[in-house]
């Protein structure tokens, strides 16, 4: 039986709140989402706000529904003050990468936990990497971290090729912000998971690598 955490139904719990006022008020969704131009005007909690508003139900659902199968994994490491502070500054990660690549374009916006949920998605794969996954257009289960990196390797392809309405900076910051934080607090892991740790900062070499180069 899964063990749902009180941390975790906390989490859950603020996203569907704040998510449903937002449904139901569109000048609050408005004045609290992600935009580029408004922060840069000095509306700094937009960045982390807009981590808990939502599109639409299923927006909310498919978060919350990931949050829900790997939070568990995180708080069994390190306990829910931790896990807390993984999600946030993973949200905050998120925020900050997609301000610094959308930083000229002042109608950029964005909403979602997205960077939040893969920065937990993430610490998981770091803590748990022969953890096995399988997706609905992947029936045979795989090694969490190969599905970790094709993910974020995906994310610098949808970055590079504007694909659809998906907010791809925020998921890959909120990786990066899983990843060092999960590597802060457990350090050992350099050590004793060495390849592990290289195999998951690929993407995120190649993501700066790119960015230096112009190629983003």
């Amino acid at each position: 039986m899964y063990d749902l955490h009180i941390a975790t139904i906390a989490v859950i719990a603020v996203n569907v709140l704040v998510s449903l006022k937002g449904f139901n008020d569109n000048s609050f969704f408005e004045r609290y989402k992600f935009s580029i131009g408004a922060i840069k005007a000095g509306q700094k909690d937009r960045m982390l706000t807009s981590g808990f508003l939502h599109v639409d139900f299923t927006h909310l659902l498919m978060n919350m529904f990931t949050l829900f199968f790997f939070a568990d994994v995180v708080i069994k490491w390190f306990g829910p003050t931790k896990f807390i502070g993984i999600y946030f500054i993973s949200l905050l990660a998120g925020s900050l990468l997609a301000l610094f690549f959308h930083k000229d374009e002042p109608y950029y916006s964005a909403v979602g936990a997205s960077g939040a949920v893969t920065g937990i998605l993430y610490s998981a794969i770091l803590l748990y990497p022969d953890m096995r996954l399988a997706l609905m257009f992947i029936p045979i289960p795989l090694p969490a971290y190969v599905l970790g990196i094709a993910y974020l390797l995906y994310s610098i392809y949808g970055m590079k090729k504007r694909l659809g309405n998906i907010g791809h900076t925020a998921h890959f910051g909120g990786a990066i912000g899983g990843y060092v934080t999960t590597l802060l607090f457990k350090p050992d892991l350099l050590v004793t998971d060495t390849l592990m740790v290289i195999l998951l900062a690929v993407p995120i070499v190649i993501l700066f690598i790119m960015e230096k180069m112009g190629k983003l």
